[in-house]
């Protein structure tokens, strides 16, 4: 554990030092486009007056989105230097941030309304950061994740060769998640009413011209059956 959270420690100064908005494929036209998505995904259900937990806010990417809401906000991530980006380009009143092993928080339990974060669960120990999940959750409390999609072949590939996952910017211990075994995690955890929908086939470096045509075949293959499973990204939603 402890080797695990010194290497995302200093996967965080490699991602503040390099460009993390590059590194993760947030800058692009078509990265702006799966950001966008994935940020209704993660917020549509935030309202006034909740406190929100978002897990691994890195740069604030979605902290400001988050925070246009009204709720609290409480960001937190275990990398300090990108903290500190994240409170340069979000200050609003409503977040606080915290430095953070989310795998052992320090706040006391049911507490949060609702859990949020993309891309973070797949650098945790899962059992570990769903139990806590879970603790922190008020009862009737939501989770909302998006998160790489083990099945999709390129996921895989990135995921499993250690060449590939270093000339991509992956930290070492990161993987990602099957659907059905993550499913039945959840449900052990104590989640009920889980969803997990595969999504995203539109590839973050696209060229501009093929933009429109492409996004538009992925949305329509995200509804063909067997094939839909192959998306990029899973899309997590539970109630305590």
């Amino acid at each position: 554990m402890q080797e695990r959270i010194a290497n995302e420690i200093e996967h965080g100064r490699f991602l503040a030092q390099h460009g993390a908005g590059e590194i993760w494929n947030w800058e692009g036209p078509a990265g702006k486009l799966r950001w966008a998505r994935r940020v209704k995904m993660l917020s549509n259900h935030i309202r006034s007056g909740m406190t929100v937990l978002e897990l691994g806010c890195g740069t604030g990417y979605f902290t400001r989105e988050l925070a246009r809401y009204g709720a609290d906000i409480v960001a937190v991530d275990v990398s300090p230097e990108l903290l500190e980006i994240a409170r340069a380009n979000c200050s609003a009143p409503n977040v606080r941030y915290e430095i953070q092993n989310a795998c052992a928080l320090s706040c006391r339990g049911a507490v949060f309304d609702s859990v949020v974060g993309s891309s973070v669960l797949h650098h945790l120990e899962i059992n570990e950061a769903l139990r806590e999940i879970y603790r922190v959750l008020k009862s009737g409390g939501t989770i909302y994740f998006t998160e790489p999609n083990m099945l999709n072949p390129q996921i895989a590939i990135q995921k499993n060769i250690p060449w590939v996952k270093r000339k991509l910017g992956d930290s070492p211990d990161e993987t990602a998640f099957f659907r059905w075994p993550l499913r039945r995690l959840l449900e052990e955890t104590g989640f009920r009413h889980v969803r997990i929908d595969a999504f995203d086939f539109l590839h973050p470096k696209t060229p501009l011209p093929l933009l429109n045509t492409l996004r538009a075949l992925g949305l329509f293959l995200e509804n063909v059956p067997v094939i839909s499973d192959f998306g990029g990204s899973l899309y997590i939603r539970a109630i305590k």
